[in-house]
């Protein structure tokens, strides 16, 4: 679910963007939380720094790292600001472990838990990873650093705040902090010029619009929507489109997945009935649930359907093999309405609690998340959660670099960002990825298919509901 969900490396060499954007000064006036303020006070089980850690004091230290950037642009960037961390502090090496999203999800806990955990992982926010590690004691949380570095006015504190767990445990989105991430990231919709030439279809300027085109595509001879849905997560990212769509807003859909909404309603059925429709009517591949998520961008790249809907990680990819011919755009709203999809952060970088280098660690998150590794990450195709200042974008650039961070501002100035949804309880990645795949082959009737995810939701909030009254 962001690069979050990538399966394979992607190698080669990148070019440079052509422009560099700022943001809204809407998204970064951040006032910090209460209670979570990252003064540089230390409280019980925070990190113990009180002043800037220096790492060139540290003696010889090798790192452990543990990272999923393993797709091109984002395995290039952190490569470059590994050496250039290892050059600023000869006497630190970095021992780099980088996996795949679904490997790293399967051997983090193990790893977490044994005697010689890495210092430094990327652990998935929500309930079944971040949440749980923290209350396990895994984790350091990050509050004193955060005030020493500065990350709360670096970054919008509604982004920042989803690598947050509370006291108790119950909820993410709020409470000490566990984690920064450098990657802004949104599922939006990639486009072939190419293919919408040949079907005389024009770029979709609204939701109507969009919908219309897949008709169009489907009678002109071409594939509307490429989609591969074996590896279980795309199909998340696409139904998070369409149920933004329904829902009119973020708001609702936000609620629910931080714990607080009323759950999955007429949103939520409208999509899954979209969704089934656009199956129904070959929109999407058949046997989708058969296709590769690295091979669906293949095909999309070799002209073999019109749009591909997934997130912003895979720009430098998909520029690379298809360069100009590639347009991207957030998800169009319908007439009269906001942007709005789903998005957020990368996967965050923490701090194990057993590291014997928290100091040097954090000083490594902060060279991960400064400035200038923004600037690095826009080289490499990758979206910063804070691009850099200093120029503006070019008259009239239309290249899929630009759109994607023009969307990104556009997106958080309209307050548009919905969490993905697998991180709504510790075990929704599972059961909605599987009922999805259902859902698509048709062996779910939409109906009950968000009956199944009202269930789970409503289980989960009694059971936090029991707990809380245990504790009192």
């Amino acid at each position: 679910m962001k690069n979050r969900r990538e399966i394979t490396a992607v190698g080669g060499p990148h070019r440079r963007l052509t422009a560099a954007w700022t943001v809204p000064l809407l998204l970064l006036a951040a006032a910090c939380v209460p209670g979570t303020n990252g003064s540089a006070g230390t409280t019980p089980g925070d990190a113990a720094a009180t002043s800037l850690p220096d790492p060139a004091n540290a003696g010889t230290v090798t790192l452990t790292v543990w990272d999923q950037q393993v797709r091109g642009g984002q395995n290039s960037a952190v490569e470059r600001l590994n050496k250039e961390f290892e050059k600023k502090y000869p006497n630190v090496t970095i021992k780099r472990v980088a996996r795949s999203f679904n490997d790293l999800k399967k051997t983090l806990k193990l790893a977490l838990s044994g005697d010689n955990p890495p210092d430094v992982v990327q652990a998935n926010q929500g309930h079944s990873d971040m949440v749980a590690f923290a209350n396990a004691g895994m984790l350091a949380p990050l509050d004193t650093y955060a005030g020493l570095y500065g990350w709360n006015t670096r970054f919008p504190q509604t982004l920042l705040n989803l690598n947050r767990v509370s006291a108790d445990g119950s909820k993410f989105g709020t409470g000490r902090l566990y984690g920064v991430s450098q990657e802004g990231e949104y599922i939006g919709i990639y486009y072939n010029k190419d293919v919408l030439r040949r079907a005389n279809v024009e770029q979709p300027k609204t939701w109507e619009g969009f919908t219309a085109a897949l008709a169009q595509l489907k009678k002109a001879g071409q594939l509307p929507v490429q989609f591969g849905n074996l590896d279980k997560y795309p199909a998340i990212h696409t139904f998070g489109v369409l149920q933004s769509q329904e829902a009119k807003s973020a708001q609702p859909v936000r609620d629910t997945v931080l714990g607080s909404g009323a759950g999955f309603g007429e949103e939520t059925r409208g999509a899954a009935r979209t969704f089934a429709d656009w199956a129904n009517k070959g929109y999407v591949p058949r046997g989708a649930n058969g296709k590769g998520y690295d091979d669906a961008a293949k095909q999309f790249a070799d002209g073999k359907g019109a749009f591909l809907i997934t997130g912003t990680w895979l720009l430098a990819d998909l520029r690379k093999s298809m360069g100009d011919n590639l347009g991207f755009m957030p998800p169009p709203p319908a007439a009269g309405r906001q942007l709005v999809t789903t998005g957020g952060e990368g996967l965050p970088w923490s701090i194990t609690s057993k590291s014997d280098h928290p100091d040097v660690a954090a000083a490594y998150l902060d060279f991960l998340s400064g400035v200038h590794a923004s600037e690095v990450m826009m080289q490499e195709g990758v979206l910063p959660v804070v691009p850099p200042t200093g120029s503006e974008r070019k008259a009239g650039s239309e290249t899929a670099a630009d759109q994607v961070v023009k969307g990104w501002q556009d997106l958080n100035a309209a307050d548009g960002l919905v969490p993905y949804l697998d991180l709504t309880t510790p075990t929704f990645y599972d059961t909605l990825s599987a009922d999805l795949q259902n859902l698509i082959s048709g062996d779910l009737p939409p109906g009950q298919f968000v009956e199944r995810m009202q269930m789970e939701y409503d289980d989960f909030s009694a059971q936090q509901r029991e707990d809380e009254g245990g504790a009192e």
